[in-house]
């Protein structure tokens, strides 16, 4: 199982890819180069032999006809050399007078038949012949016209067939020694291909073993294999990735150390209260309830730090989790404004509502209604006395915008990127004083980001801050 492992990996890996390729360069042009060798030496070879035989029968024609051999074919000169030149050739003369009789065939096979072939039949009108070449049976047959010096007219044919054996044996000695070069340019262009394929690969198998090294916990720097541009890039995307993971760690780290120590600080405080009740006797009631009010006051403190954190994980859950409705959102802001306006009266601030359209969307009203109140409460809360907050809300074809925008005490510019992140906050004794939990940024982002939608935000500190927020008027799942 673990060899056929191995194998299946083998035969997946760029370093087989690699020699595949290098095979397939290296032995398909030596193949072709060897079939245009070899038909090249072959066409050759049969022009060679048929130019040969063909001046020879011209020369031999010619004596036909001056020895008058077609009305006497007993002169043995010419039957000689009809016979030397077969031999030579290791062929068959056959002589064919006007009647389409063979009057001399140089195997004494069809004396005196007719001969009524296509060839001989357009030698016979004058036609030129092309030889033709069987190379299967290996042979060449051509014809030679007999014609009187001087005059056009065919008196008679000579058809030739010549054996083609020996260039059969030329071609098959030519075709193994060719295929034995094949084998070892093969051999050569596996071997070389093998080392030359890791060479190649090698420095991906150093970015292997040094992701390995990292996942494993043997490192704990950035990677580097700047052999090839693919190499560097897929370093540097992981480089990336790592840089991110550290941040989502440490965040995460950061997450988990915020939660205990706001989990815990109401706790503390309330044991404090306790203990100081416990340890003294005849406690006036006046002083009990004061203890019992502030008791009463870190547990409520607890329980939202709870509350948030639980939306916060509702947040956190896959888009599909929204309960998609569609929402006039004008009415979502006047009751969202309308609910949060004793808040605001209380710390003389006031509330401004601007809608420049009627807007429906389809949107979960519960958690756009959590997210939007959360602005409008922080602009509320950091506010000054006598200050302001406007909530604006437009429209276009595809996406509605809501502003909330306050003349409170701003944000510093080193604080604006990471205002979203859980627990922070930008004046951590101010916001608890006034009962902030450092999540409420994090649960409204999550929850414009689930409605595929986007939040900006501008502040200058003692001027005030705004916040910027799109929606698409059409949920996108």
């Amino acid at each position: 199982m673990f060899g056929k492992k191995i194998k299946h990996t083998f035969f997946k890996s760029l370093r087989f890819r690699i020699l595949l390729i290098l095979i397939v360069i290296g032995i398909v042009p030596s193949i072709i180069v060897e079939n245009v060798i070899v038909n090249s030496y072959e066409n050759r070879a049969v022009d060679i032999r048929t130019v040969n035989v063909k001046n020879q029968c011209d020369i031999l024609g010619n004596q036909l006809m001056k020895e008058d051999y077609l009305n006497h074919p007993e002169s043995e000169v010419i039957n000689n050399e009809l016979s030397m030149l077969s031999a030579i050739y290791n062929g068959r003369i056959l002589i064919i007078n006007e009647d389409f009789r063979v009057i001399k065939d140089t195997f004494d096979i069809d004396v005196g038949r007719y001969v009524l072939s296509e060839e001989v039949i357009r030698c016979f009108e004058g036609e030129k012949n092309t030889p033709h070449y069987d190379k299967k049976n290996s042979y060449i047959e051509l014809t030679s016209p007999l014609t009187v010096p001087g005059k056009k007219k065919v008196k008679g044919v000579m058809l030739i067939s010549i054996s083609t054996s020996e260039i059969a044996d030329s071609i098959d000695m030519l075709e193994q020694r060719g295929n034995l070069l094949l084998i070892a340019i093969c051999l050569l262009v596996v071997v070389f291909g093998y080392f030359l394929a890791g060479i190649l690969v090698k420095p991906f198998s150093r970015v292997t073993k040094s992701i390995e090294d990292l996942t494993d916990g043997y490192l704990d720097e950035e990677i580097s294999v700047p052999d090839y541009t693919e190499t560097e890039l897929i370093t540097n995307a992981f480089n990336k990735m790592l840089s991110r993971m550290k941040v989502l760690d440490e965040s995460r780290q950061e997450f988990v150390s915020n939660v205990s120590h706001e989990l815990k600080t109401p706790m503390t405080s309330m044991k404090v209260l306790a203990d100081s009740l416990v340890g003294q006797e005849n406690v006036p009631v006046e002083l009990y309830q004061e203890f019992m009010q502030d008791i009463a006051v870190e547990i409520d403190r607890e329980n939202k730090i709870i509350t948030d954190l639980l939306s916060l994980v509702k947040m956190d859950k896959k888009a599909s989790d929204l309960n998609i409705t569609e929402v006039n959102i004008n009415h979502l802001l006047e009751n969202i404004l309308k609910r949060l306006k004793p808040i605001a009266e209380a710390k003389q601030v006031e509330l401004i509502l601007e809608s420049y359209r009627p807007v429906v969307a389809e949107v979960d009203e519960v958690k756009l209604s959590l997210a939007l109140s959360n602005l409008v409460e922080n602009g509320i809360k950091y506010n000054t006395e006598d200050g302001w907050v406007r909530v604006t809300l437009n429209a276009d074809h595809k996406y509605f915008y809501v502003s909330v925008a306050d003349s409170g005490i701003g944000i510093p510019e080193e604080s604006i990127d990471r205002i979203f992140e859980r627990f922070y906050r930008v004046d951590k004794s101010h916001s608890r004083e006034i009962g902030g939990t450092g999540l409420g940024l994090a649960i409204t982002r999550n929850a414009i980001v689930m409605h595929r939608g986007a939040i900006k935000v501008k502040s200058e500190e003692h001027k005030g801050t705004t916040f910027s927020v799109r929606i698409p008027l059409t949920y996108i799942a």
